[in-house]
């Protein structure tokens, strides 16, 4: 199976931008192996169960541009002790705590975007990273999240590329998988080594790239975060969200982050991702209890889809033009990789299973669905 760009993708090999009402970053289409492409998926022994408990004393996720020098210092400084921690899971080629949370997206990512299960399992894999940052390395704080309607349009100039304060800026160069895909070459992730992607390779080093694009970045900006929160229900919100504003900060930073399957290896997906934990948890309260439970949407991506139909009034969507994506067999989706669970069908449902690959308990969609429920207790100031 190889990965494919949505309609937006495609066209952007001609044009810039085109009005459609949903996106994905690439999803699915058949194609053959080669010799490059990685190993079938190993299934590391799953933790046991959490016992249920009651959410007592939240944990206040904040925006980074609020931390003080020192809060951003110690989230920073959790994260490269996550670096440098052994793995334990034997995860293919992971060779460190950080990776097994990145390992986490990757070998999944086949049922886990373009797919109804999108936004619960990025919010079970939030919990996992921030779990991981408290537990292992000493943090007290809460996951943040950038607060990208605040920057869209100027990502170059935001506190989150800041190179003494923030995750470095953009990169130099041509250190990347394609021709002017730099390193970031400041900042306290410079120097780090990443042993996953890009794409599902596995074992080859490469470091972390940035090509920033303010054009993209728009896409994060507060008409298209509205614009998704007008929606009805969960079937039309998800791709809404999946589409702009998603996309938004992937293309917007760049790079690795652009790169679908392993853009945690930038450590700012954590502060994005948590962003749209952050919308999707003040979509369902806009009308509570009837949105704490909705879900719904594929299992499994549709290659074969006709573009989507525009709403009326949608804004139009820019993406990246496919010479800044990794070359294309790095999407070809290993034999042996994950395939749905917990659901009678194709339609995903509170009973869908969220595989944590044993980095964390895995979970189920209707356990994640409630952030200040039994296993998830935080809240969003």
């Amino acid at each position: 199976m190889l990965f494919r760009p949505t309609v937006v993708g495609l066209v952007a090999l001609a044009t810039s931008a085109v009005t459609v009402s949903a996106l994905s970053l690439p999803v699915p289409v058949p194609g053959s192996l080669d010799a490059r492409s990685p190993g079938p998926a190993v299934a590391a022994p799953r933790a046991p169960p959490p016992k249920p408990k009651k959410c007592k004393k939240k944990l206040k996720r904040k925006a980074w541009h609020t931390l003080k020098k020192k809060e951003k210092k110690e989230y920073i400084d959790a994260e490269l002790c996550l670096m440098s921690k052994p793995a334990t899971l034997g995860l293919p080629a992971a060779a460190n705590r950080f990776e097994e949370l990145q390992s986490i997206h990757q070998i999944p990512a086949f049922i886990t975007h373009a797919v109804g299960a999108f936004l619960p399992y990025h919010r079970l894999h939030m919990h996992a990273h921030e779990r991981a940052l408290r537990e292992e390395c000493g943090y007290k704080g809460a996951q943040p999240y950038w607060d990208e309607p605040r920057d869209a349009g100027n990502f170059i100039n935001s506190d989150v590329l800041d190179p003494i304060t923030g995750f470095g800026g953009n990169g130099t160069g041509n250190g990347g998988p394609q021709p002017g895909m730099g390193c970031i070459h400041d900042g306290p992730f410079a120097n780090f080594s990443n042993n996953l992607g890009p794409g599902y390779f596995q074992g080859t080093p490469n470091c972390i790239y940035r090509f920033v694009n303010d054009t993209v970045s728009l896409m994060s900006s507060q008409p298209y975060v509205d614009e998704c929160k007008a929606k009805p229900n969960y079937l039309k919100f998800w791709p809404c969200l999946e589409a702009a504003p998603h996309v938004g900060g992937h293309g917007g930073v760049g790079g690795k982050m652009l790169d679908p399957i392993a853009s945690p290896g930038d450590p700012i997906f954590y502060l994005h991702h948590t962003w749209l934990d952050k919308l999707f948890w003040e979509w369902q309260a806009l009308d509570l209890p009837a949105r704490l439970y909705d879900i719904s949407g594929p299992n499994l991506p549709d290659p074969f889809a006709p573009p989507p139909t525009p709403d009326p009034g949608s804004l139009p969507l820019v993406f990246p033009t496919l010479d800044k994506f990794p070359p294309p067999e790095a999407f070809v989706v290993p034999p042996g990789s994950p395939q749905p669970q917990g659901d009678p069908g194709n339609v995903t449902t509170l009973s869908h299973v969220l595989d944590m690959l044993g980095v964390i308990p895995s979970a189920t969609i209707a356990e994640v669905m409630n952030i200040g429920g039994n296993l998830l207790c935080y809240e969003y100031v």
